[in-house]
C-alpha cells in the first residue's frame, strides 16, 4: 500500500531538526512504524524475536548505526529507553533517535526522559487525511481569533459520516470492505484481549469478562459515564458486581496499550468559571472499535436500532459516535498547532461544549459537535453562554455538523462540516 502523507509527518519534520530523540506513541495499525521508516537510516525491530534477542544480549547495539536510528516497538526491551536517554546525554545532537512505541511497558524505564526523549502522539486518521474531501477552514486559522468568513460547500452526508465510522482510521484496515473489514476490526480486538494485554506484562485471566468492560465503554462513547454506570452496562444481569479494584486493571491495561483515548475536562486557571466538572469524556482509540464491540454496522447505525449494553447519554448512540469521530479529527489537528483539546461540562450539568481548543496562552476556541444537518438557536445556546463567561479569552466558537456548507450566523458562531474542518 503507497504511504499516505500524515499531519504527523509535519510535525516531525519540524522537530527532528531540534531534538535528538523522539518516541512516536499510539496505538497498533495507526502507521507509525510506516511514518518513522521514512526518516530513519538504521532500524532495529524489536516485535522480531531475533532481532529482539541480540538487542537484549548487546543493547548498546541499539544506539549505534546511521542516524536517525530507529528502534521500532521499544517497549519490548524497556531498557533501550535509558540505552537511547544516557547517549543523548552524552552527545544532545538533533536527530539522533526515533522510538515507535504501541504500549507503556509494565517495568517503566528508571527515568522518563523529560529533557531527553520527546513523545509525539499519533492517532488514526483524521478526516482530513482520509481525502474525502478538500477541507476549507482551518482550525489553526480559528485560533488566531480573526474570525475570518467561513466558506465551503460539500456533499459528504450522513451515509458518508456513517461509513467512515465503521471503516476506522487505520490505514491498512480502512482499504478493506465487507465481511474482509468486520474480519479484521474483530481480529485487532481479539489480538487487544489476548496477545497485547499479554504481551504487555499483565495477563486478564477472564478475557470474557474484558471483552464485555470494552463493549460497555464502547456503549459510553462520548459520555462521562462513571464507573459503576460502565461496570452496571458490562455485568448486566449479574447479581455480584465486581469491585472498583477488579476492574480497575482492564483500564490500566488498555491505557498503556493507547486503546483507552479519553478526553479530559477542560480546569481553565486565567477565568472565573465556577464549578467545573473534572470527569473525562470516554473515548477508544478508533469509533469503529467501539461500533464493532457491538456489533453495529452502517445499516443498523442509520436506523437507529438499540445496540449493546445501555449506558445514559444524551442523544443517539450515532450521535456518540460522529461526536467521537470528529473528537480523533479535532485532536490531530490541534496537536498540529501546539494546542490542547479538553472539553467542558458544569457541575450540575447545566452547560457543557464538547470540545474546548486550548492555545498555549490560554486562549480557546470552542467547538459543537452536532449530527443534524441544520443550527438552530438551541445547538448554540452552550456557546453563547460560553462567549458570555470568556469574553476575548473565547477566540472563535463554531457548531461542527453533518450539514452541506460552511457559513457564520448573524451571531458570529460558525458553521462548519465535519469534512471540510482540517488543521
Amino acid at each position: 500500500m503507497d504511504y499516505l502523507a500524515r499531519i504527523v509527518d509535519i510535525e516531525l519534520d519540524e522537530l527532528l531538526p531540534g531534538l535528538p530523540a523522539i518516541a512516536l506513541e499510539g496505538p497498533k495499525a495507526v502507521g507509525k512504524t510506516a511514518t518513522a521508516l521514512r526518516r530513519a537510516k538504521s532500524v532495529y525491530r524489536l516485535d522480531d524475536p531475533a532481532e529482539l534477542e541480540i538487542a537484549t544480549t548487546d543493547p548498546d547495539r541499539l544506539v549505534r548505526g546511521r542516524r536517525p536510528v530507529l528502534i521500532d516497538e521499544w517497549q519490548r526491551l524497556p531498557s533501550s529507553w535509558d540505552r537511547v536517554r544516557r547517549a543523548v546525554d552524552a552527545d544532545r545532537t538533533p536527530g539522533q533517535f526515533l522510538l515507535t512505541g504501541s504500549a507503556s511497558p509494565i517495568d517503566a524505564p528508571t527515568h522518563s526522559g523529560a529533557g531527553r526523549i520527546s513523545t509525539v502522539r499519533m492517532r488514526p486518521l483524521s478526516l482530513a487525511e482520509r481525502r474525502i474531501e478538500s477541507p476549507t477552514v482551518s482550525l489553526r486559522s480559528l485560533l488566531t481569533g480573526r474570525r475570518d468568513a467561513l466558506e465551503g460547500d460539500t456533499a459528504v452526508g450522513l451515509t458518508d459520516y456513517v461509513e467512515e465510522i465503521v471503516r476506522s482510521g487505520f490505514p491498512a484496515i480502512r482499504e478493506l470492505t465487507g465481511r474482509a473489514l468486520r474480519t479484521e476490526l474483530d481480529s485487532y480486538i481479539e489480538r487487544i484481549a489476548t496477545r497485547d494485554i499479554e504481551d504487555s506484562g499483565r495477563p486478564v485471566r477472564n478475557q470474557g469478562a474484558l471483552r464485555r468492560w470494552m463493549a460497555a465503554y464502547g456503549a459510553a462513547t462520548a459520555t462521562t459515564a462513571s464507573y459503576e454506570k460502565i461496570r452496571d452496562a458490562a455485568t448486566s444481569g449479574e447479581d455480584q458486581k465486581p469491585a472498583k479494584t477488579t476492574a480497575a486493571p482492564f483500564r490500566a491495561t488498555l491505557e498503556r496499550l493507547w486503546i483507552i483515548d479519553d478526553l479530559p475536562a477542560w480546569l481553565p486557571s486565567r477565568n472565573h468559571i465556577r464549578r467545573l466538572a473534572s470527569a473525562s469524556r470516554h473515548h477508544l482509540a478508533d469509533p469503529a472499535l467501539a461500533a464493532r464491540l457491538l456489533g453495529a454496522d452502517s445499516e443498523l447505525l442509520l436506523g437507529g436500532a438499540p445496540l449493546g449494553p445501555a449506558v445514559p447519554r444524551d442523544g443517539t448512540l450515532l450521535g456518540a459516535f460522529f461526536e467521537s469521530l470528529v473528537t480523533q479529527s479535532v485532536r490531530i489537528y490541534a496537536q498540529a498547532s501546539e494546542a490542547r483539546t479538553e472539553h467542558l461540562r458544569t457541575a450540575g450539568g447545566e452547560h457543557g461544549v464538547d470540545l474546548i481548543v486550548e492555545r498555549g496562552d490560554g486562549r480557546v476556541v470552542a467547538l459543537e459537535v452536532k449530527l443534524g444537518r441544520t443550527v438552530g438557536s438551541d445547538d448554540v445556546r452552550h456557546l453563547a453562554w460560553l462567549a458570555d463567561q470568556l469574553g476575548p479569552e473565547l477566540l472563535d466558537a463554531v457548531v461542527i455538523t453533518a450539514g452541506p456548507a460552511a457559513y457564520r450566523r448573524s451571531d458570529g458562531i460558525g458553521v462548519v462540516p465535519a469534512s471540510l474542518l482540517g488543521p
